[in-house]
C-alpha cells in the first residue's frame, strides 16, 4: 500500500450561528489518500464538500468549530497556526484549484505576473527564466499564452478557471485539492483539465495525491481511483471507482440515485430535498428520501466497510426495498 499523503480522522466542522444554533457542515469524516491516488468527493450542492476542503487549508471563518485530525505530509492541519499554514502548507504541501477562481486571482495584476511570482516563490526559478517558465506553466492547464498579459476581469469564466489551475500546479505540492476544477469548461477542456490533474499525481516521483471535489461524475469516472459520496455533511460511502461506476455499482441508495440522475442512465431525479444542516434528523439523514427506509433508519448507521447504511443495495439497482417495520 502506498504511503498516505493525507490522513483524515473523525473530522467534524460546525458553525456557531447567532442565537446559539449550530450548523453541522461536516460530521465524522474519516479517510486516507495515498500517494499516486485520486479520490473524487461527490454529492449535491451544500452537502459539506467545500467546507471539508476549507478545513484542510485552514480557511474556515471565525465561527467555525473543528474536531478530529487531518495530517498531510507530516503536518497536523487542524491545530496549525496561521503562520505555519501560510508558509509551509498552502501552495507547498497543499495546492488549491478554487471553486471561484475570480476571488483567488489578484484583480490588478496580469496572469503572467501572478504566475511568475508564484514560480519565483515556490520553485526559486531565476528571474531570467521566469517568462519561459510562466508560458510552460500556463500550457499545463491549457491556458493560452496569448492571454497571459490580461487581467482577471478580462477573462471568461473558463479562462479564469484554467489560470487558477495553472497557479495551483506550479509548486507540485504533495496534495492537490481541486474544488470543482472543471466549472465553466466545455467537454474537451474538461477532459484535458482532468487529465492534467491526474498527470500531476501519476508523474510525480515523490508521491503526490489528488482530492477532487466535483459535481461532474464523468470527470470523476475519467480519473478517480476511488469515490467518496457525501450527503448532509457525512461521507456515506467510499468505493473503488471501477466498481462504483460499473459493476456492482454503489451500495448506498443515495449514491445509486446520483448515478440514476445522469442523462445517460435514465435521468431519474432523487425525490425530495436534503435536510437543513442546522436541523439534521437523529437517524439516517437520507431516510426521508429513500425507498428502502424502515423504522431502523431512525437510528444513525455506523460507517463500516466504507458504508453508512442500514439497508445497502447488495446486488442490482432493481433489488426490492426491505419490508417496512
Amino acid at each position: 500500500m502506498s504511503t498516505a499523503v493525507l490522513t483524515v480522522r473523525d473530522l467534524s466542522v460546525r458553525f456557531r450561528m447567532r442565537g446559539g444554533g449550530l450548523v453541522a457542515a461536516v460530521s465524522c469524516a474519516d479517510f486516507d489518500l495515498a500517494a499516486g491516488e485520486c479520490l473524487a468527493l461527490v454529492g449535491e450542492s451544500g452537502c459539506g464538500k467545500s467546507v471539508l476542503a476549507s478545513a484542510l487549508l485552514g480557511l474556515l471563518p471565525g465561527n467555525a468549530e473543528t474536531a478530529g485530525t487531518a495530517t498531510v505530509d507530516g503536518v497536523e492541519l487542524l491545530g496549525a497556526d496561521e503562520r505555519t499554514l501560510a508558509r509551509t502548507v498552502r501552495g507547498r504541501r497543499i495546492a488549491l484549484v478554487p471553486q471561484s477562481p475570480a476571488a483567488h486571482l489578484t484583480p490588478v495584476r496580469t496572469v503572467r505576473s501572478q504566475l511568475e511570482e508564484t514560480l519565483r516563490e515556490l520553485t526559486g526559478t531565476p528571474r531570467r527564466q521566469l517568462r519561459a517558465a510562466a508560458v510552460a506553466a500556463a500550457e499545463r492547464a491549457a491556458f493560452p499564452a496569448s492571454h497571459l498579459d490580461r487581467h482577471p476581469h478580462e477573462l471568461s469564466g473558463g479562462l479564469a478557471q484554467r489560470a487558477a489551475t495553472a497557479l495551483a500546479l506550479v509548486g507540485d505540492a504533495p496534495l492537490l485539492l481541486a474544488d470543482e476544477p472543471t466549472t465553466g469548461l466545455d467537454r474537451a477542456l474538461v477532459d484535458r483539465t482532468a487529465d492534467e490533474l491526474r498527470r500531476h499525481v501519476t508523474d510525480g516521483a515523490d508521491g503526490r495525491a489528488l482530492l477532487m471535489i466535483t459535481h461532474d461524475l464523468a470527470a470523476a469516472r475519467r480519473i478517480a481511483d476511488r469515490v467518496a459520496v457525501m450527503y448532509a455533511g457525512r461521507i456515506v460511502e467510499i468505493a473503488d471507482a471501477e466498481a462504483f461506476f460499473g459493476r456492482p455499482g454503489p451500495r448506498h441508495p443515495y449514491a445509486r440515485g446520483l448515478l440514476a440522475a445522469l442523462p445517460e442512465r435514465g435521468f431519474t431525479p432523487i425525490p425530495g430535498l436534503p435536510p437543513e444542516l442546522s436541523d439534521l434528523p437523529p437517524g439516517c439523514a437520507f431516510a426521508a428520501r429513500c425507498d428502502r427506509a424502515t423504522d431502523r433508519c431512525g437510528t444513525r448507521p455506523g460507517f463500516t466497510g466504507g458504508l453508512a447504511c442500514h439497508h445497502p443495495v447488495t446486488a442490482v439497482a432493481a433489488d426490492p426495498a426491505p419490508d417496512r417495520g
